[in-house]
């Protein structure tokens, strides 16, 4: 599977911006948990949210996120498109990282941004000025 992470850019401090995870050959990704994560500089990579195999919710399966971000980012699939985006608002410099997505096939267990996933994309980089 190969992923492709897209939408980073420099945004202001409160402003928004919208990622997407698509498959690179445009293949849906329903079977696929999908789980964004970011790294910074002298920072560990973080899983800030994640979503279940599709199960016919409304986000297309369950959703978690890491504290940092719960309620400010919202992870979703995007069934014409194809893609897993990551609505970011209320963006803060903290956010400033390079985010990826990454998948496992199949995954409806739950909890799924501390599962290891057996594929990911490069990244796209968000900047947030002050």
């Amino acid at each position: 599977v190969q992923l492709q992470a897209s939408g980073g850019g420099l945004v202001q401090s409160g402003g928004s911006l919208r990622l997407s995870c698509a498959h690179a050959r445009g293949f849906a990704l329903d079977y696929y948990a999908i789980g964004w994560f970011r790294r910074s500089p002298g920072n560990e990579r973080e899983g800030v949210a994640c979503v279940t195999s599709e199960d016919g919710s409304a986000n297309g399966g369950r959703t978690y996120y890491s504290d940092s971000v719960k309620g400010r980012f919202t992870i979703a699939r995007d069934k014409v498109k194809k893609t897993v985006d990551l609505q970011m608002s209320n963006l803060k410099p903290s956010d400033a990282a390079d985010y990826y997505c990454a998948a496992i096939r199949d995954y409806s267990g739950g909890y799924c941004l501390t599962v290891t996933y057996d594929y990911r994309g490069p990244g796209t980089q968000v900047t947030v000025s002050s």
